[in-house]
């Protein structure tokens, strides 16, 4: 498979999942949702959050041992920056009311006008920090 298929593949294989988890269960495909919902839902209404997860780290850990040389993990980031990086994720979700998969794969496919605003928000905020990153800190591309 080339650069292109893949990518192609991939973004099937999410609008596939996400309209068979809405249509199958009633549920957005919302990452950040699901993962909450593991802490705060009722016990009969974990077993599918546990098995969507499950799904989604072991699709990309085959797609890692079947794929060589596809996409390999980058390593060498200070442990710190990558815990604050995974906090600040968690607290623009919350502020958000979701995250990229809630508000971009379903929300969008839904036209949800919150979900478009969350969608370029995430977008600009994400230009910005790689333009800061790089050309401003001067940091690894």
């Amino acid at each position: 498979m080339n650069t292109v298929t893949l990518p192609l593949l991939g973004g099937a294989l999410i609008g596939v999942a996400a309209t068979l988890l809405l249509w199958c269960n009633g549920r957005i495909a919302g990452v950040s949702g699901i993962v909450h919902g593991l802490f705060t839902a009722p016990a009969t209404d974990r077993a599918w959050r546990i098995a969507f997860l499950a799904g989604l780290l072991g699709s990309g850990g085959l797609a890692l041992r079947l794929l060589p040389g596809l996409s390999a993990p980058r390593q060498g980031f200070p442990t710190a920056l990558l815990i604050v990086g995974g906090l600040l994720v968690g607290f623009g979700t919350r502020l958000g009311n979701g995250c990229t998969s809630g508000h971009g794969v379903c929300g969008l496919g839904r036209w949800s006008p919150r979900s478009l605003v969350a969608v370029i928000t995430f977008m600009a905020v994400a230009i910005v920090t790689v333009f800061v990153t790089r050309h401003v800190l001067g940091g690894v591309s």
